[in-house]
């Protein structure tokens, strides 16, 4: 029977070999990012999981195969043509490879195909979760579903900023995901290196967040887990700054009608546009620190004494 994951030939060896992988999402290149920031971050991304012992691959639905790692080409067609391209996540999987489309995963599609294709350690920018309003509106993300039974590791600079962030934790909580927290208590708040609540237990190298990971899928729990990386400190953004530019794309996208899967991209960019490009730089920034953390991580695990993908 065919694989349901298409990987390159770097992909697969590593996998075979039991080397260590990073799976990358593809929503940040269509959905996250203005071209040509995309397409340089995306390749950026990858060479700091190269330098970091790892083999990137970086997932999408491409002519309706599910994949775990692009080639240049196809990553610079996903950059170009950008929100033309659909946001998958996996309610929307099925429809894709049925009707042989292409998609750009989301946190939740990610999770998906690495674990499909055998892949432990997932980096992105900052997981979704219970948007605020929630309670009028019942906007939940998808991730923190997928977290709750899809055994993959990822690594994110916590949860985006617009979001309701205590409630998020709660809802983790809820289904038994174990939120760590990288030299820090504190959960991040993406642009941000504080939210003001507090992670479940706090890892101070990667072979100790390695060593958990391992325990935790060896005694047959099945969820995922968050790793919460503080963006670096010279990138992080002045919280009292960056809540009134939330709070100014909130009133914005209600004005204009956004929800539902175009919500979080239409904040992100309107965010971009009040804080004159600097939230742009610290999501580039906070990206590559998830990625080194996550090869960091996906190397210790892969090499030690039980082995292992």
């Amino acid at each position: 029977m065919r694989s349901p994951v298409a990987m390159t030939p770097e992909v697969r060896a590593a996998l075979l070999e039991g080397r260590a992988v990073v799976a990358l999402e593809s929503t940040i290149i269509a959905h996250g990012m203005p071209y040509p920031q995309n397409l340089e971050t995306a390749l950026r991304v990858e060479q700091t999981v190269r330098e970091g012992g790892a083999v990137p691959a970086t997932c999408a639905v491409v002519r309706g195969r599910l994949c775990a790692g692009l080639g240049a080409d196809e990553i610079e067609d996903f950059a170009r043509k950008g929100r033309s391209i659909a946001k998958a996540s996996r309610r929307d999987l099925g429809y894709l490879v049925s009707t042989g489309s292409n998609g750009a995963t989301t946190v939740a599609a990610t999770m998906i195909i690495a674990h499909l294709a055998g892949i432990r350690c997932f980096a992105t920018g900052g997981i979704g979760g219970v948007h605020r309003g929630a309670s009028a509106t019942f906007d939940i993300s998808a991730d923190l579903q997928e977290l709750a039974h899809t055994p993959v590791a990822v690594f994110c600079a916590g949860a985006k900023s617009i979001l309701d962030i205590g409630l998020t934790l709660e809802y983790l909580e809820t289904f038994g995901v174990p939120v760590l927290g990288f030299k820090t208590d504190d959960f991040p708040a993406f642009y941000a290196r504080s939210s003001g609540f507090p992670v479940s237990y706090r890892m101070d190298s990667p072979e100790a967040i390695a060593q958990l990971l391992r325990a935790h899928w060896g005694l047959g729990l099945h969820s995922g887990v968050v790793v919460a990386n503080p963006i670096p400190q010279p990138y992080a953004l002045d919280g009292g700054h960056i809540e009134e530019a939330i709070t100014q794309a909130l009133a914005d996208a209600e004005k204009e009608r956004v929800g539902g899967k175009e919500l979080t991209p239409f904040l992100l960019a309107r965010i971009e546009q009040l804080t004159g490009g600097l939230s742009l730089k610290a999501n580039i920034e906070l990206v590559c620190n998830n990625a080194r953390l996550a090869a960091q991580v996906a190397w210790a695990f892969a090499t030690s004494n039980e082995g292992g993908a």
